[in-house]
C-alpha cells in the first residue's frame, strides 16, 4: 500500500463514519474543512508503526467529541482494512498505522472467505437491535423490505415486518415501480428483483418501456446484473476445469489484483452499511464493483499446454473462488439466484 492509498483509506473511513452517524449529526461543511487538514505521515520521534495520522484530532472539533473517542471509532473501522495490519492510539488521539504485507493480506482474506462461504461478511454488529419495518402494499416496497430483512439478519438484528397502517406510517417507502402487475411476468423473478433493488430507494426503477426491459434482459456487458452473474459463473467454471486437470485451490501469494482484493475486503462493511441504512442498493452496486474487478484476476488461473499446476495456479484459483463466493452470497441476500452457467 502506497502513502496515497493509505491516505485514501483513512479519509474513506472518516467519511463513512460521518455518513453512518457514528459521531451524531454533523454539519457537512465543517467536516469538509476538517478533512482537508487530515494528514498521513511518517511517525514523529517516539512514535511507532509505519505511518501516523491526526484524523481524530481534526474531526473532534466539528463533531464535538473528544479526540480519543473519535480515534477509537476510526481505529475500529480501519482495523482489518486492506493493507493495514494494526492500528494503535497514542497521545491525545493520534492513530499509528502498521501496514500488512500485500501477500499476507490477500492470502488471509481469501482463506477466510473460502472458510466461511456465503456467511462471509455476516456478523453480530447489530445484535440486540430491533428493526421494525412497516411496509406499504406495493411491489417495490415489499421487495426492498425482503432484502433489508435478509441483510439486517445477517448482521444480527431482530427484524419485524408489518403492513403500514397508513401512508405516513411506512418506514420503507421507495419510489413505486411502473406497471407492477406485469413486471415479474415480463422480466422473470431474478431480473425483476434486481430492477427493483439496484436503484437507490429515491430513484425511479427503469422498467416502464420496452427499451428499459430489453436493457435489463440483455446478455451483454452493458447490463450490470449480467456482469455479476456471468462473473460468478466464470469462477465456478474455473473450479470445474481445475478439477478436470487434477488440482484444487489453495490460498497463497497473489501479487497485484489490488482492486479485487480491496473490493472483497470491503464487502463486510457494505453489508453492515446496507443493513443500517435499509439500503439493499448499496449491496447491489458493490456486487457490480466486485464483478468488474474480477476479469484481470482470471488470467493464468489454468495451466496452458503442457504446463503443470503450480502453487501460483492454486492461489489464483482460490482468489477467483473467493470472488465467486462473495458474489453468490450477496445475490442470495438480495433474493436472486446465482447460476453456475449463464
Amino acid at each position: 500500500m502506497t502513502p496515497a492509498d493509505l491516505s485514501r483509506t483513512v479519509l474513506r473511513a472518516v467519511r463513512r463514519a460521518v455518513d453512518d452517524g457514528a459521531f451524531g449529526v454533523v454539519e457537512g461543511g465543517a467536516v469538509d474543512e476538517a478533512v482537508a487538514r487530515v494528514v498521513v505521515e511518517r511517525p514523529r520521534p517516539g512514535g511507532h508503526g509505519d505511518y501516523a495520522t491526526n484524523a481524530a484530532l481534526q474531526i473532534a472539533k466539528p463533531t464535538g467529541r473528544p479526540p480519543r473517542q473519535i480515534a477509537e471509532v476510526l481505529s475500529e473501522r480501519l482495523t482489518g482494512s486492506p493493507g493495514i495490519a494494526a492500528v494503535d492510539i497514542t497521545g491525545p488521539g493520534f492513530l499509528n498505522l502498521t501496514l500488512a504485507p500485500a501477500a499476507d493480506l490477500s492470502r488471509t482474506l481469501v482463506a477466510d472467505i473460502l472458510r466461511r462461504g456465503h456467511a462471509h461478511g455476516h456478523g453480530d454488529a447489530l445484535r440486540g437491535d430491533r428493526l421494525d419495518l412497516r411496509v406499504p402494499d406495493e411491489l417495490r416496497a415489499e421487495a426492498v423490505a425482503d432484502a433489508v430483512e435478509r441483510i439486517a439478519r445477517s448482521q444480527g438484528a431482530e427484524v419485524h415486518r408489518a403492513p403500514a397502517a397508513a401512508s405516513g406510517d411506512a418506514t420503507l417507502r421507495p419510489v413505486p415501480v411502473a406497471r407492477p402487475d406485469e413486471l415479474f411476468a415480463l422480466l422473470g423473478r431474478d431480473t425483476a428483483r434486481w430492477a427493483l433493488l439496484h436503484p437507490a430507494a429515491h430513484d425511479h426503477p427503469r422498467t416502464a418501456t420496452a427499451e428499459d426491459r430489453a436493457a435489463l434482459l440483455a446478455q451483454r456487458e452493458t447490463n450490470p446484473l449480467f456482469r455479476v452473474r456471468y462473473a460468478h459463473a466464470r469462477t465456478r467454471a474455473l473450479t470445474r476445469n481445475a478439477a478436470d486437470l487434477g488440482y484444487r485451490s489453495e490460498p497463497g501469494d497473489i501479487p497485484g489484483h489490488d482492486d479485487l482484493v480491496a473490493a472483497l475486503a470491503e464487502y463486510p462493511r457494505i453489508l453492515l452499511s446496507a443493513a443500517r441504512h435499509r439500503a439493499p442498493d448499496r449491496l447491489a452496486r458493490h456486487l457490480v464493483v466486485v464483478a468488474d474487478a474480477l476479469p484481470p484476476a482470471l488470467d493464468d488461473v489454468l495451466p496452458l499446454g503442457g504446463e503443470k499446476p503450480s502453487a501460483a495456479h492454486r492461489a489464483r484459483l482460490a482468489l477467483a473462488e473467493a470472488a465467486g463466493t462473495v458474489l453468490a452470497g450477496g445475490l442470495t441476500l438480495l433474493g436472486i439466484d446465482a447460476p453456475v452457467h449463464v
